[in-house]
């Protein structure tokens, strides 16, 4: 008897626990928001990372604030917030370097399995290898045939050593065989001013920060390495269909929060970004910009990091590329 009263008192607690947790969320938020960025200014994730700060501000009344906290391929950010409160008040939008990390660094400041709860994968975007207008190839053959003939004389410009469009120019220079220079920078944004000022011949970075400068002029898009065309630079083919299969890779944006915060806050948050994703004019604005819409599920994004992880620590292993 006394066993059965034991199993409707804990019974008792945890229904009361699920009530106060959902009045919680239902609550939430009640004073302003940090969201963490783990990159420089201009970069595909700060891009996404301040339309969502700004379109949850407006449906919630209550602001999110960006924090940039930059360095260390997104490190800093990340183990910043791992260690945060899981109370929705500190959340990050990541890129695929969240899943390279683990495969590259000897040590990083999370565990990608357990230090968060996945909110989604708000959009995802290829990467796209382009040229200073200085530079006479029109073509990936064009372009390889110029490096062909001087490979002392060209470098390609990256976000950063063990990104995804680093590790798509690692994968050109081992399929072509050829020996140009990389040179990592420290996020999107200085990578793609560096081929805009022509201090590096050749870049490849994720698509959404170098299209105003392609559609400008001021770059030239040789390639994108999705698996079908962009619809901002349709005119742009795959590595596919110049002759590089099998280089397919894109660079994710996702939402996570610290490990430990309540299943009915990240559901709410789903909700609010899947809701915000749909609308017209967010929509137009992120596709414009050369993502791809996902919002998926918190479910559907945990598997797709645990597949990614694996997939990313075979191509870092595969290439040797190492970092202390």
């Amino acid at each position: 008897m006394i066993r059965q009263s034991g199993k409707w008192l804990v019974a008792g607690f945890a229904a009361a626990a699920v009530f106060v947790s959902g009045a919680q969320a239902a609550e939430y938020p009640t004073r302003a928001v940090r969201m963490i960025v783990p990159f420089a200014a201009g970069g595909p994730t700060d891009t996404i990372a301040r339309v969502i700060a700004q379109k949850l501000t407006e449906g919630r009344g209550q602001q999110v604030v960006v924090d940039k906290r930059a360095g260390a391929g997104g490190n800093i950010g990340m183990g910043l917030t791992a260690a945060a409160q899981p109370d929705g008040y500190t959340m990050i939008i990541v890129s695929s370097s969240f899943v390279v990390n683990p495969g590259l660094y000897k040590s990083i400041p999370y565990d990608p399995y357990t230090s968060f709860a996945p909110v989604s994968n708000v959009a995802a975007s290829p990467n796209v290898f382009t040229v200073h207008p200085s530079v006479p190839a029109k073509s990936m053959k064009e372009l390889l045939a110029l490096v062909s003939a001087d490979a002392k004389k060209f470098s390609i410009a990256t976000p950063g050593v063990g990104t995804t469009p680093d590790l798509s120019a690692q994968l050109l220079k081992l399929t072509s065989k050829l020996d140009f220079i990389t040179v990592p920078f420290g996020g999107a944004g200085p990578a793609v001013g560096a081929v805009v000022g022509n201090q590096v011949q050749i870049g490849c970075t994720a698509l959404p920060p170098t299209t105003p400068h392609i559609q400008a002029g001021r770059l030239r898009a040789i390639a994108v390495t999705s698996a079908k065309r962009s619809g901002a630079i349709s005119d742009v083919p795959t590595m596919a269909e110049v002759g590089f299969k099998g280089q397919e890779a894109d660079t994710l944006q996702g939402l996570l929060v610290p490990a430990g915060t309540s299943k009915a806050i990240v559901t709410k948050l789903h909700g609010e970004i899947v809701k915000m994703i749909a609308k017209p004019d967010v929509k137009s604005r992120v596709e414009g910009l050369g993502f791809e819409i996902i919002g998926s599920s918190p479910a559907e994004f945990t598997a797709q990091i645990k597949v990614e992880v694996e997939k990313w620590t075979k191509v870092v292993k595969a290439a040797g590329i190492k970092v202390n």
